[in-house]
């Protein structure tokens, strides 16, 4: 079974699992949420980064070692480990943030020492708002950065076109840096449009198109290991080691550049 979907360890398995794994311990599991404004979600305690997820992303806890707790990240199903301290009890989230990153304040104005740095989807449970600033747990952020819960993106290629000049992150899934799948899911996610993780899963997202079949907006190619959005027929999107950055390409020069650096060819067209 693919680790990245599968919520078990050695020792415990979620109970979703029953009759299809042995010789673990079968629990329910303690559902949490993220309190980090960004965490790696690592393959092992202390291992390298697979994802990252954002302030209160909902987390199932499965179990624990090393100061790490393993689970599964309720937006996608992507199973890893996190540090024990970057889970919480959850609040219901009233808003999220809606622009490719904001601030949380200190205090509710510009001049207040800022906190931290918030990621695009981080989602918070204002408690009040003053002036221009919602006060959250964590602290205050500017409202014109929040919409509120169901008020969504509309065309996920535009949030990725807001993205331009990030750099490239392996496993990255903010404006710190993003990698391809990473920049799809962000961009899908923000118009409430379900999305895996990683490029080979987010290849059974939609319609497979055929060969010929003429491509428009929003649709996906995939090469082995790299995915692109469509922003016209004849212009790609997306997140590249080429670059090092989320940047504009050609479709034409991208698909045959890739070929010659190795790459192969396209494998996998998809429309959402």
């Amino acid at each position: 079974m693919d680790r990245r979907l599968t919520p078990a360890t050695d020792r415990k398995a979620h109970r979703s699992l029953i009759g299809r794994v042995e010789g673990r311990t079968f629990t329910e599991g303690e559902a949490l949420a993220v309190a980090w404004p960004l965490v790696d979600l690592l393959a092992a305690p202390g291992g390298a980064r697979d994802r990252q997820l954002w302030l209160g992303d909902g987390f199932t806890v499965i179990d624990r070692d090393q100061g790490h707790a393993f689970g599964f990240a309720h937006k996608d199903g992507y199973c890893g480990w996190l540090p024990g301290n970057a889970l919480e009890n959850p609040a219901r989230p009233t808003h999220w943030v809606a622009t490719t990153a904001s601030h949380l304040y200190a205090g509710p104005k510009v001049q207040s020492r800022d906190i931290a740095a918030l990621p695009m989807g981080a989602r918070l449970a204002v408690a009040g708002i003053t002036g221009s600033f919602a006060q959250t747990p964590h602290g205050f952020v500017p409202l014109a950065h929040l919409r509120g819960i169901g008020d969504f993106h509309a065309d996920p290629v535009s949030v990725a076109e807001m993205f331009l000049g990030t750099p490239y992150l392996w496993g990255g899934n903010s404006h710190a840096g993003l990698d391809c799948s990473g920049l799809v899911q962000v961009a899908h996610l923000a118009c409430a449009h379900p999305c895996p993780a990683d490029s080979n899963l987010q290849q059974k997202m939609g319609r497979p198109l055929d060969a010929d079949e003429p491509l428009r907006r929003g649709d996906l190619l995939f090469w082995q290991g790299h995915v692109a959005l469509v922003a016209t027929p004849d212009r790609l999107i997306h997140a590249n080691a080429h670059s090092m950055t989320v940047a504009h390409e050609a479709t034409a020069a991208c698909i045959a550049r890739i070929a010659a650096q190795g790459g192969g060819p396209v494998i996998h067209r998809v429309r959402p």
